[in-house]
């Protein structure tokens, strides 16, 4: 299993469930390791709200003494960033109604092409 100082980032769910049993610090730097790895590798444009959002989902895991409770809190926010007010269902719901931008017109000059005589008449 992986030590804390060298974190191995493909480990797949059953090596997580194992580490998280018989290491549970290991298993916490290797998963904000991994998280900010993926941060990292986001566009810049987007970072910052990364960050954000991790911040607030680790304060969530803080304030709950269970897994569980900070694992429905946090199903909790997720169904309140898709269906609550101003969530994504709203926002494509809008899309859906107001229909995408339209294009300006494009502007072409035509050109005049004269016909030239077939060679084989």
């Amino acid at each position: 299993m992986p030590t804390a100082a060298k974190c191995p980032l493909d480990l797949d769910f059953d090596q997580w469930s194992s580490l998280a049993r018989s290491d549970p610090e290991a298993f916490e730097h290797c998963r904000r390791e991994l998280v900010e790895s993926f941060i990292q590798g986001a566009p810049p444009r987007h970072r910052q709200r990364l960050q954000r959002l991790q911040w607030r989902i680790d304060a969530e895991r803080r304030r709950h003494s269970n897994p569980m409770g900070s694992c429905v809190h946090l199903s909790r926010m997720m169904l309140d960033a898709v269906y609550g007010r101003n969530g994504l269902a709203d926002s494509l719901a809008a899309l859906i109604r107001e229909g995408p931008e339209p294009s300006p017109p494009a502007a072409a000059k035509v050109l005049p092409f004269s016909r030239k005589p077939r060679l084989d008449a």
